[in-house]
């Protein structure tokens, strides 16, 4: 077996990080425990030069501790083909910058083993990629012509309008069939964002939950239940959402094993996916979240199950 010393992390600063939820400390802290040596860095110190790719890292050390979580030594430009493993882990916007990661990573994938697949997260935008499964999904539009998304309303009723490329719940709004503001917001949303917008028929179940289910190479391993606050149709935990235990339902179960191959063919070891209801609404490859929650409500210990299967791969 191919031993595993050194994971570097790219990730958002470590500082910043809320620790009871994010699932990248989770994953780091289980690496860390397994006795690998961590390096840290942002997105904006990785470089190429000559072919080859370089960061600026920093040994990184971890406590399960608030407020007293990390520690970082001296900085050294490093030659990433010389790590192990990285974990492709900030969060999106997924924008030109994200993209010129996943470019840059997948010079040394060959080598280094790096999660997820940088080219297949290239190629797998997080809403985009979940239309390969159109029968699994509620009615979706991707446009953006005003005239489209005004038809589609017609035709649904009520829809939830949202930036394609954005994360965590922002720019996601419910307009109702007697609207009367969707103009202003499409014209907002225009001047905002350059790329197209996703429309999606409204399910009335979100307000039952948004359920986080997580996947290990194509298997589902653990889920959180998301339920939204009184006054609002986002369920994500950072904008007031709710998390509380749940079960696979059957319909849940058939989703999975339907994307798993998917997930397996394109090197996704890590995958977070959303279903409302009957439906499943993202497949969610650049950071997905919700490992901490699982285990926090007595599911299982993913960030264990992700190294097991990590170290499957470097065998």
């Amino acid at each position: 077996m191919a031993k595993i010393t050194n994971v570097a992390v790219q990730m958002d600063h470590v500082s910043g990080i809320n620790i009871a939820g994010d699932s990248t400390f989770a994953m780091s802290l289980e690496a860390q425990t397994r006795g690998y040596k961590l390096f840290h860095y942002t997105p904006e110190r990785l470089s190429m030069r000559d072919g080859k790719i370089f960061a600026t890292v920093e040994p990184m050390e971890l406590r399960d501790i608030k407020g007293d979580h990390f520690t970082l030594g001296e900085p050294e430009r490093v030659d990433l083909s010389t790590m192990d493993v990285v974990l492709l882990r900030q969060d999106p916007p997924f924008d030109m910058s994200y993209i010129t990661s996943t470019h840059l990573l997948e010079r040394i994938h060959q080598k280094t083993l790096v999660v997820n697949d940088p080219a297949w997260v290239r190629n797998s935008p997080e809403k985009i990629f979940v239309t390969e499964f159109a029968d699994l999904m509620p009615k979706t539009l991707i446009t953006k012509d005003p005239a489209e998304i005004r038809r589609f309303r017609d035709e649904m009723g009520d829809i939830i309008l949202k930036p394609l490329y954005g994360n965590g719940g922002a720019g996601v709004f419910h307009s109702t069939k007697d609207d009367r503001n969707l103009s202003s917001l499409l014209e907002m949303f225009g001047q905002l964002f350059r790329e197209p917008f996703i429309a999606q028929q409204y399910l009335p179940d979100v307000r039952k939950g948004d359920k986080r289910i997580i996947l290990v190479d194509g298997e589902a391993v653990g889920a959180i239940n998301r339920v939204p606050a009184e006054h609002d149709s986002r369920s994500n935990m950072h904008v007031g959402g709710r998390a509380e235990a749940t079960e696979l339902t059957a319909r849940e179960q058939e989703i999975c094993k339907r994307i798993g191959p998917a997930l397996r063919e394109r090197g996704f070891l890590l995958v977070g996916i959303d279903v409302i209801g009957d439906y499943m609404t993202e497949i969610n490859v650049t950071s997905p979240t919700g490992i901490r929650e699982v285990k926090r409500f007595g599911g299982a210990d993913i960030a264990s199950l992700l190294w097991d299967a990590i170290e499957s791969k470097r065998a």
